[in-house]
């Protein structure tokens, strides 16, 4: 790694499991404690249920002057006006929307479980590759293979790393600590006690305060 500090920011999951007003209202209260680079609307079960969703929070997220992105559903994100799109249903859908999407609209990476698949991603020239799973912060701190692949990731390559954080803000610096220049964050956020909007600003705090040498 090189000395230069990484400014490292907040890449936010939208909740779910709540209606779209809800999730609009929670997303709009989280932004209000502390800004997020981006919040990721993941997918529903259909599309019509993403796009729904879509609709009620991009609007949030854009005023907060954030970039909001949908999960794999392109139509969804394209008719909600969404800044882009996080795809996660295979390497072939991942190619299409980085031809159709980019330059114009993010185009992110997931479910990346390998190197191979990481540096294959990366050869499309995206905006991010995301590693872990945007839903899979089932435990208090970060799955160890996501942060190993998101350090390695961010040590060697340019094209920005995010990384998921666990389901506690107390382990927070163990993702940080990945290099990664965006921490994603879910139930860390939606399940603390002290609601969104704090969560959220305590968690800019912990990162103001932890930059790492990139």
């Amino acid at each position: 790694m090189n000395e230069e500090a990484v400014e490292q920011r907040i890449f936010l999951v939208a909740p779910s499991g709540v209606g779209p007003e809800e999730c609009a209202r929670l997303v709009a209260d989280a932004l209000a404690g502390a800004p997020a680079s981006a919040v990721l609307v993941t997918a529903s079960q259909g599309e019509p249920e993403t796009e729904a969703r879509a609709r009620a929070i991009v609007p949030v997220v854009q005023a907060a002057g954030a970039a909001a992105i949908v999960e794999n559903f392109t139509r969804a994100a394209g008719h909600a006006g969404a800044d882009g799109v996080h795809i996660s249903s295979g390497f072939p859908d991942l190619k299409a929307a980085a031809e159709s999407f980019r330059p114009n609209r993010i185009v992110g990476a997931g479910k990346l479980r390998s190197r191979h698949a990481a540096m294959e991603a990366g050869e499309l020239d995206l905006d991010y590759l995301f590693f872990g799973e945007p839903e899979g912060d089932t435990h208090s701190a970060p799955y160890h293979k996501a942060v190993a692949l998101a350090e390695w990731w961010a040590e060697l390559m340019e094209i920005p790393a995010v990384i998921m954080a666990g389901a506690d803000l107390a382990t927070l610096s163990e993702a940080a600590a990945s290099g990664a220049e965006f921490i994603a964050l879910r139930r860390a956020i939606w399940e603390a006690p002290e609601g969104p909007q704090a969560a959220m600003r305590r968690a800019a705090e912990i990162l103001a305060g932890g930059k790492v040498a990139a």
